[in-house]
């Protein structure tokens, strides 16, 4: 149920009415707007009923029914776009974030080098993978921990914030200490453990869609998120599986209008995984700029012929820094900056 308070209602009566909330059973999630606080009741809908005596409160001026499963990430609770912050950043505003970096992290002198070169181009957050999930047992599964670090340390020399995988619950503290994102990959959109360790920590989460996952499936992954006290959210399309050879996914840039439709949440999109293929990387990324992304997350590699994985999908830096200066005059026609 969503519990719509009155113009002017203090701090007092917003805390007066969690509180009876909460002894209903629910839980209660407050969302400040500049004319209005919105109090959303998550919890078992058999008790909804009882909610609606709230509506006698003098300071409470609707209570009403949230009909999408996903309550908190849709835009009958929080009208309005969200805005995530990342250290000095905004993902959903009028500036596009991009996010670019090797898929592996696979040494220090890689990973300082790519990121040296994707901040000249113009991205705003390295994205780099310590821990790679993989199809193969007998693939590069990441440096794990040395990878952190050297993430850590081109931070430090960049200034550039870090987004990279976390797969496992008792990881998520030890990647938490050292990325500014935490990423959900495509194959854990459905770990509800994984989902509910993610939740319990402040950082934003990357929820990267299944390749085989609904909207609305990846829109309750992110409820499993936000119900668990972590509204830091930004979802990202990479692509889904379908009947097509041709290219490794099929990217859904249906998405991005579908998306914002229903949810409140930033959305980015994943050009290299959709794809998987880096001729195509530039086309698809400026497509998803014109349809309404957030922001787009690319793969960037000095010499993808010697990665230790995706190669094939990964432009080089100077490729990049062509398709940022391409992106930037899409951004400008449509209203936004990069």
């Amino acid at each position: 149920m969503i519990i719509v308070l009155k113009s002017g209602a203090s701090d007092a009566e917003i805390g007066s009415i969690c509180r009876r909330i909460e002894e209903m059973g629910y839980r209660a999630h407050t969302i400040r707007g500049e004319l209005r606080t919105v109090i959303g009741a998550v919890g078992d809908d058999r008790g909804k009923e009882r909610l609606r005596s709230l509506e006698s409160i003098e300071c409470v001026e609707s209570v009403t029914p949230i009909l999408q499963p996903f309550k908190l990430a849709s835009r009958e609770v929080h009208q309005g776009p969200s805005r995530v912050r990342v250290n000095g950043l905004e993902v959903g505003g009028d500036r596009l974030c991009v996010m670019a970096g090797p898929c592996s992290v696979e040494s220090r002198e890689q990973v300082l080098e790519v990121a040296t070169r994707v901040k000249a181009a113009g991205a705003s957050v390295l994205r780099g993978g310590a821990f790679k999930p993989r199809t193969s047992p007998y693939a590069f599964q990441g440096l794990e921990d040395v990878g952190l670090k050297y993430l850590a340390e081109a931070r430090r020399e960049t200034g550039l914030p870090i987004v990279t995988e976390v797969m496992e619950p008792d990881k998520v503290e030890t990647v938490a200490e050292h990325a500014d994102i935490l990423q959900i990959g495509a194959r854990n959109v459905q770990n509800f453990a994984l989902l509910k360790r993610v939740a319990e920590q402040p950082k934003p989460v990357l929820l990267k869609r299944g390749m085989s996952t609904t909207v609305q499936e990846w829109l309750l992954s992110a409820e499993y998120v936000l119900s668990g006290g972590n509204p830091n959210v930004i979802l990202c399309e990479r692509g889904i599986r379908t009947f097509e050879t041709s290219t490794r996914f099929t990217l859904d840039l249906n998405a991005i209008p579908v998306v914002k439709k229903l949810s409140h949440l930033p959305i980015v999109v994943d050009p290299s995984h959709g794809t998987g293929h880096w001729e195509y990387v530039e086309s698809m990324a400026l497509a998803a700029v014109a349809a309404g992304a957030d922001g787009l997350i690319i793969e960037v590699h000095p010499r993808p012929e010697e990665a230790l994985s995706d190669g094939p999908q990964s432009l080089k830096p100077d490729r990049f820094a062509t398709l940022m200066s391409k992106v930037r005059r899409i951004a400008e026609a449509i209203g936004r900056q990069v």
